[in-house]
């Protein structure tokens, strides 16, 4: 079809000139003064002898600097434990698609009531819910340890595409030193029991267990850790209470090391057992935490440990010794900043006789000299109180008051939510009534996020509203801010949201201004673009 020369010239021009004026939405860092229309982006569409040029108008816009509010902050995780069955598969004979329908109803009850992380157990004893060449498949997913999955598929992978989708951190935990667990069928001969049996004890309660002094466990261990941190996009490693066994394990007999401990002593140690126990134990923490970090600064490094550092600490404090029974030096874990989280399990009822919530978290607070995230696990399934989901709520409450802004817990366990009706309205309507991003982690540099880009156009009663920012793989989430009648809003989206009609009216106010931030993996925020909309 043949246009004529001179209407094609006239539209050419119009074209170029248009396209011009629309190159203004693309500046990345406005000036503070100066105010700039956006005019119209341009149509095109071809009839059958001509072409029409259609204009879609947007608002009128104006780039301009405000002061944003303020995004709340809070860690908000919950444990999914693999080992015996406890939560994830909820049975070890479990399709594949029956595991992966379980996983997304856990996934979809955190998102849907305002949780931001999970904390997966891939590790319970030696063994391994992700594709591994160190250690082999999990009993507790197939039912026989060694055997993958059928049709074969990577459960971790799985979680923590499905967890990111839908805006949640991943924690990969791991038992760093339980070999095997009894309710895990007999060792067989692709267990760590019977493959590393020269670095691992048997248990009085049946339970197999790695020596924490054998420098073959540390390195064993740390290359487990390193594989996870290497091939998958984890976003931090989670190390829970167990490492010398609790002695009700091995009947109050004393663990029997007695190979590597003598073997110290030929070489001139000169620790007592106790404390050469605790230093090998706290030379294994720093070298994870710095292993972590060497392969990816980003990726943190948690431990939950028993929530009592030793009896007397503070004054008043009763029960079990971590320092000498588990021979656990938590406190100096803490003081010397070898972990980016410490999650201490705080079990006990706010007004318990010996185990008070509120002294052990202001304890804890008190030794926490490097200023690390401290965010205590809380006793969702079954803390001994009569009202459980309002005790939840007050420790929730308590907690906040203490910590301040970097306020956070870890529910144990994901059941605990839903094993009582009431428990997930009372977050939900409560303390949990508006999401939130985890708090920032400074001490961890990541890569500067670059500032979004913001597109508005007239969608009728909408603003049609699009962003991107060209490091996309830098962020992990958006935070929209949204002004109607002077007032901002701000909603916290998933990555893979990059637009949003944004309605004129709402609730007899009307829309202001719009603007968009990006967020990285470490709760960091970008600069942001706002734009007046009239």
């Amino acid at each position: 079809m043949n246009f004529q020369p001179l209407k094609l010239t006239l539209i050419s021009s119009f074209l170029i000139a248009s396209v011009a004026s629309c190159t203004v939405q693309k500046t990345s860092q406005p000036s503070v003064s100066k105010k700039t229309t956006v005019k119209a982006p341009v149509n095109i569409s071809k009839t059958k002898d001509s072409v029409t040029v259609k204009s879609a108008k947007p608002p009128i816009e104006e780039i301009f600097r405000t002061n944003l509010p303020e995004i709340k902050r809070e860690f908000r995780g919950a444990w999914v434990a693999s080992v015996a069955n406890i939560n994830w598969p909820s049975r070890n004979n479990l399709t594949v698609d029956e595991q992966k329908a379980e996983a997304i109803n856990m996934l979809n009850m955190l998102k849907n009531n305002n949780f931001n992380a999970v904390i997966f157990q891939v590790r319970p004893s030696a063994d391994a819910l992700y594709t591994s060449n160190l250690e082999p498949w999990s009993y507790f997913l197939t039912g026989e340890t060694g055997r993958s999955p059928y049709p074969n598929y990577d459960p971790l992978q799985f979680w923590i595409d499905e967890a990111h989708k839908r805006g949640l951190e991943l924690h990969v935990w791991l038992n760093p030193y339980r070999a095997h667990h009894t309710n895990g069928g007999s060792p067989n001969s692709l267990s760590m029991a019977n493959k590393l049996s020269d670095i691992v004890v048997r248990l009085k309660n049946g339970m197999y267990w790695f020596d924490p002094s054998n420098p073959k466990t540390q390195g064993h261990v740390s290359n487990v850790v390193k594989d996870i941190v290497k091939r998958y996009d984890i976003d931090a490693v989670h190390f829970d209470d167990y490492f010398y066994p609790y002695a009700t394990y091995n009947k109050g007999a004393d663990f029997p090391d007695n190979a590597s401990w003598n073997e110290y002593v030929r070489n001139g140690g000169t620790l007592t057992r106790a404390d050469w126990r605790r230093d090998n134990v706290n030379k294994f923490v720093e070298r994870i935490y710095k292993e972590i970090h060497a392969e990816k600064n980003y990726v943190k490094f948690g431990i939950s440990p028993f929530g009592i550092w030793k009896p007397g600490y503070p004054a008043g404090i009763v029960g079990s010794s971590q320092y000498d029974e588990l021979f656990a030096d938590a406190k100096l874990w803490l003081n010397k900043g070898w972990v980016d989280y410490f999650s201490p399990q705080l079990y006990w009822p706010i007004d318990s006789q010996g185990q008070g919530f509120a002294a052990l978290l202001n304890w804890w607070e008190s030794e926490n000299t490097i200023k690390r995230h401290l965010w205590p696990g809380l006793n969702t399934v079954e803390i001994k109180v009569s009202d459980r989901p309002t005790e939840i709520k007050n420790q929730i409450d308590l907690s906040r008051q203490i910590l301040g802004k970097d306020a956070g817990e870890i529910h144990w366990s994901i059941a605990g939510l839903t094993k009582n009706a009431n428990m997930l309205p009372t977050l939900k309507n409560g303390p949990y009534k508006e999401k939130a991003l985890v708090p920032k982690t400074p001490w961890l540099k990541a890569i500067p996020l670059q500032t979004p880009t913001l597109f508005i156009t007239d969608n009728g009663s909408f603003a049609k509203t699009n962003w991107s920012v060209k490091n996309i793989g830098d962020v992990f989430q958006w935070v929209l801010f949204t002004q109607y009648n002077g007032i901002w809003e701000t909603e916290i989206l998933t990555l893979d949201q990059l637009s949003k009609d944004i309605p004129k009216f709402k609730d007899g106010k009307t829309l202001n201004a719009i603007a968009i931030k990006a967020i990285d993996r470490l709760g960091n925020e970008s600069d942001y673009l706002a734009k007046k909309v009239k």
